[in-house]
């Protein structure tokens, strides 16, 4: 019988082993990326940064109003298709922000909430489509409304984009 008690120490011991190593090896692998996320290299706060997100937001509307002129001849892909866009155009603002000084931000923190709030509003258009298309609106016509709205809205969440940049001094040394 001590002979099969030693090989099933051994066992455990080798079982015990492979945990310890799995666990290192784990370590080893994620440790390098969680202390790149804790120093993630923040967007440079340059004129030259902050105009080219600018210049990436309005083209980034532009690219929502294609979405929505052509979605007639897309079909299906419509919705997803403008979707896509619309949530490029947040992520595209949010890169703007991040170009911004932290005197910028302090300035600017109330009109940089309307700007959020204007595309939470925009957001809406999509609730109010899926709405439309649950209370039996034919697909066309809903997603007609849908385009205008979001084309409109982002003409006028642009404009005062522009607005509010200026009285920042976006893109200004």
């Amino acid at each position: 019988m001590w002979p099969h008690l030693v090989s099933m120490k051994s066992a455990r011991r080798n079982s015990l082993l492979r945990e310890c190593l799995r666990c290192i090896l784990g370590f080893a692998i994620l440790a390098p990326l969680l202390v790149a996320a804790q120093w993630a290299v923040s967007a440079p706060t340059t004129p030259d940064a902050q105009r080219n997100a600018l210049s990436a937001v309005e083209s980034q509307v532009k690219w929502l109003h294609n979405a929505t002129r052509t979605a007639p001849n897309l079909g299906a892909q419509a919705y997803g298709n403008i979707r896509q866009q619309f949530d490029g155009l947040r992520a595209t603002y949010g890169g703007l922000k991040n170009t911004l000084t932290s005197q910028q931000l302090a300035y600017g923190a109330n009109d940089l909430a309307e700007m959020d709030a204007g595309l939470d509003i925009l957001q809406d258009a999509f609730c109010n489509y899926d709405q439309d298309i649950a209370d039996g609106r034919p697909l066309g016509s809903a997603l007609n409304k849908m385009c205008q709205v979001l084309r409109q809205g982002s003409d006028l969440w642009l404009q005062e984009l522009k607005r509010k940049a200026a009285r920042l001094q976006v893109g200004r040394g």
